[in-house]
C-alpha cells in the first residue's frame, strides 16, 4: 500500500503540532566528517534543490501560516 501526504496552501501546513510556539522550526545536528561547514537540508518539500533547502519555506509559511524551517547539520 502507498500513502501520498501533500502539504497544501490553506490546507493546515506542513507542521500542524511540533512546536508552534516558535516563530520558525530549526533544528541543527553536528556531524563531523561534512565538506561544507554548515549544510542546510530542506523539511518543507518545496525547495527546487531538494534534499538542500533553497529557502522556499519561507514563501511557504507567508502563505500558510506554517512555521517550517530547515534542518541545520553543522561540521
Amino acid at each position: 500500500m502507498v500513502v501520498a501526504v501533500r502539504a497544501e496552501a490553506g490546507v493546515g501546513g506542513i507542521n500542524p503540532s511540533i512546536r508552534k510556539e516558535e516563530e520558525k522550526v530549526v533544528d541543527t545536528v553536528l556531524a563531523g566528517e561534512l565538506s561544507k561547514p554548515l549544510t542546510p537540508y530542506c523539511r518543507c518539500w518545496r525547495s527546487g534543490t531538494f534534499p538542500l533547502c533553497d529557502g522556499s519555506h519561507v514563501k511557504h509559511n507567508k502563505a500558510t501560516g506554517d512555521n517550517v524551517g530547515p534542518l541545520l547539520v553543522k561540521k
